[in-house]
């Protein structure tokens, strides 16, 4: 088996439909097909990657429209739009086989729009903080409301949190957080002068995300579904997770001492995580009965 060191994500650019599109491969097996979270891009997991490809995978991580010199879309971005230019992606550089599809946050909206639109493209869905649940709870923890009311400041607020040192309230290592906080920075800066109209139209989307019904959907079609939200994540809420688990009707695990950017923080640990569940997603038989109270689980981030 090749070592991890030895699977560099190799870069390619092609072109859809006369725009291009940039992305990521590496490993050689069952294709894994990984999309990043909102503001980022492929690169910005290009030291968790080659570990998922390590274990036999062919790993594919592109750059969504927009976003890490990927062209940006015409007009108003929804997840079908995203699924559409995923599932051309995937046609046009011979993925002919289904894949497991693992996003994060923003990218997991496209995930699961690309499994719902594209069935045959689905061979199982892993969920990494993910949007798509659509529930926000205020500050008292009583009143839940939709996340579409939730004001864009405030989602920005909440992201320096991520990156708390000790003795501001921060549990996570600062010197992971050090390591992780200029790739999140120079992705959403870049990304933020190259193409503002796409990263403002994707943060919109990502906001009024709500992919239950597709969720549950997939759930009825045997879709194997893993839902994995870190303890800390102070991005996508708690409540959010919980409705996605029981829109799927599936198992949630709960990554302890982990915000919503843990795997750039912690690739190793990330690789580990989405490896096995590929692994278990790929072997499982039993479902959770739709209309399930969600369960959960709490992790220990792999040491």
């Amino acid at each position: 088996m090749p070592r991890p060191a030895d699977l560099r994500l190799r870069w390619h650019r092609t072109t859809l439909d006369g725009r291009t599109a940039v992305y990521g491969e590496a490993g050689d097996g069952p294709p894994v097909i990984f999309i990043h979270g909102w503001g980022l891009s492929a690169r910005s997991y290009a030291k968790a990657l080659p570990l998922i490809a390590a274990s036999g995978h062919r790993v594919i991580a592109p750059a969504l429209p927009g976003f890490g010199r990927s062209d940006e879309l015409p007009g108003e971005y929804t997840f079908e739009k995203l699924a559409y230019w995923m599932d051309n992606l995937l046609d046009h550089i011979g993925v002919d086989e289904p894949a497991a599809l693992v996003g994060h946050s923003f990218g997991g909206g496209v995930a699961t729009a690309t499994a719902w639109h594209h069935r045959e493209r689905a061979r199982s869905l892993t969920l990494v903080n993910s949007v798509g649940g659509s529930v926000w709870k205020d500050a008292d923890g009583l009143a839940a409301r939709s996340l579409a009311d939730r004001p864009l400041w405030d989602w920005g607020l909440h992201l320096p949190a991520e990156f708390r040192p000790p003795g501001l309230g921060g549990r996570r290592p600062w010197r992971a957080s050090r390591k992780a906080l200029p790739v999140v920075v120079r992705d959403i800066v870049t990304n933020a002068l190259t193409n503002p109209g796409a990263v403002w139209r994707a943060a919109d989307l990502a906001r009024r995300a709500d992919l239950r019904d597709e969720l549950a959907e997939l759930a009825e079609r045997g879709l194997p579904v893993a839902i994995v939200w870190g303890a800390e994540d102070t991005v996508v809420p708690e409540a959010t997770f919980l409705a996605m688990c029981d829109a799927a009707g599936a198992r949630g695990d709960i990554i302890e001492d982990a915000g919503h950017s843990w795997l750039l923080m912690d690739p190793v640990g990330f690789g580990e995580v989405v490896t096995n569940s590929i692994a278990v997603r790929d072997t499982v038989s039993d479902r959770t009965p739709r209309g399930a109270a969600a369960r959960t689980s709490r992790l220990d981030r792999p040491a």
